[in-house]
């Protein structure tokens, strides 16, 4: 099982995304953020080459909905993808493949977006999507961790599946000059009510974005 939201903060100009999953290292190949032009989030059976080339589409100013439909006509497993992103000027979209596992769905807004697959239901996105709305009161990477915890979702869960809960969260545009701030709440596997992404942010790391 697998939820993520990704977001821009218009008031900052700060992007960043967030991810609740059983698989670790979820920071390693999911969420793709790059300052100043949007961020993306690639799952289910995911695609690490979408990510870098939707942003590589957005900063060249099109839009998230073209922007993956472009990316994906090459992939031959594009039913097997779910992959959503936000731009600078906060238009989202997302699309999840037919064969994505059950359930599996999205819901754009305005300047985020939430997806998941193998829920028990579309509650859990719409919980998320809700939690993140409330959340104006909060810096970002404390709204973003508060929309994709497991605690708000675990009484929807009975597959034994959700048993580990790594949390990424990537906003490399509200620090000074670009740099890059990480927080990666990835463990080992506990039940999803021992959980608490807040207190298991393991690490903060800056540093420059890579060159392109």
């Amino acid at each position: 099982m697998t939820w993520s939201i990704v977001a821009y903060d218009k008031a900052s100009g700060a992007f960043a995304a967030a991810v609740t999953t059983r698989s670790l290292a979820v920071g390693s190949r999911c969420p793709f953020v790059r300052a100043g032009v949007g961020a993306v989030c690639t799952q289910s059976i995911s695609n690490w080459y979408l990510g870098p080339k939707i942003l590589d589409l957005i900063e060249r100013d099109v839009e998230p909905v073209a922007a993956i439909e472009v990316a994906l006509l090459a992939d031959e497993g594009r039913h097997l993808r779910q992959v959503h992103a936000v731009d600078r000027h906060g238009r989202t979209a997302a699309w999840t493949g037919r064969n994505c596992v059950d359930w599996a769905g999205d819901r754009p807004g305005d300047g985020f977006s939430v997806a998941g697959n193998m829920l028990p239901g579309e509650a859990v996105v719409d919980t998320t999507f809700e939690t993140y709305l409330k959340g104006g009161g909060l810096v970002m990477p404390e709204r973003m961790l508060a929309a994709v915890s497991p605690r708000r979702a675990c009484a929807m869960f009975a597959s034994s599946n959700a048993r580990r809960n790594p949390v990424a969260c990537r906003d490399p545009a509200f620090t000074q000059a670009g740099a890059c701030s990480i927080f990666d709440a990835s463990g080992p596997a506990r039940p999803m009510r021992a959980a608490s992404p807040r207190r298991r942010c393991a690490r903060v790391r800056r540093s420059s974005p890579p060159r392109r």
